[in-house]
């Protein structure tokens, strides 16, 4: 059997946990599923330690530095992993933050093509179709907001939004997923097509995603299960990852534009 090993390129909060935690164990379960395909991981690090709009704006600032870091191992796609980092800064952002990761890298000659778990998030809900959706988030009140706004701009409607208001960054990599089982309960999906039960790469999630899923009966995908899928899709590879929600189900197909 031959084998293809793809080399996925990671930009992430200093203080992350999760999000090189996460993405790994779902490329490792495809692997199984799938052993001709292999991850190869390789992170660059930007300073964040709180959920703050000053440390989020100093993080961006870094994403150039990080990006030419990670050129010199001609990673085969490029991910930035954190999600209020690029919403907290208005709607339409992620755009902007991609372009100029995608220029730092050409000009370091790395041709990856460049993703956000902002853009990732849209990208998923798009191709689930859901256009009402119920979120939960770590971040403190006025954060989560500005995560509602960036997804209602982008023409989704925020049923339901449930805020854990953790301002440390650390301090959410260590919340308990297993409590995700008692929050998805206060929030109201009456009129919701998919739950977020993870609107932020760093707050864990994949041990409940597909249980969560099973109990709700609506499709429920996180910002790490979202950035999985875009990864796979921009290789060319059928976004298949057992276990992780409907999205990476194999029952779901790209996007369109």
């Amino acid at each position: 059997m031959n084998t293809r090993d793809h080399h996925v390129g990671l930009i992430v909060p200093s203080s992350n946990l999760t999000m090189e935690t996460e993405l790994p164990r779902m490329l490792r379960a495809r692997e199984q599923a799938v052993p001709e395909d292999r991850f190869v991981f390789h992170s660059a690090r930007a300073r964040m330690q709180h959920v703050t709009p000053e440390q989020l704006r100093a993080m961006n600032a870094q994403a150039e530095r990080a990006a030419a870091e990670l050129a010199d191992a001609r990673p085969d796609v490029v991910a930035t992993a954190c999600l209020v980092a690029i919403m907290a800064q208005g709607p339409g952002y992620h755009c902007t933050a991609e372009e100029s990761i995608t220029a730092a890298l050409r000009t370091e000659g790395s041709d990856a093509p460049v993703i956000s778990s902002a853009g990732a998030l849209l990208s998923g809900l798009e191709a689930l179709g859901a256009k009402r959706i119920a979120i939960v988030t770590p971040y403190l009140r006025p954060l989560t907001d500005a995560v509602v706004a960036y997804l209602e701009h982008a023409g989704h409607d925020v049923v339901d939004a449930l805020s854990l208001e953790v301002p440390d960054n650390l301090a959410v990599a260590r919340l308990d997923p297993t409590d995700l089982h008692e929050h998805w309960r206060r929030l109201d999906l009456t009129r919701a097509d998919a739950l977020v039960l993870s609107c932020c790469v760093q707050m864990p999630s994949l041990d409940v995603v597909q249980q969560v899923q099973d109990a709700a009966g609506i499709p429920v995908l996180s910002a790490a299960t979202a950035t999985t899928f875009r990864i796979l899709t921009e290789l060319g590879l059928p976004p298949v990852v057992p276990g992780a929600g409907y999205l990476l189900s194999g029952n779901v197909g790209a996007p369109v534009g």
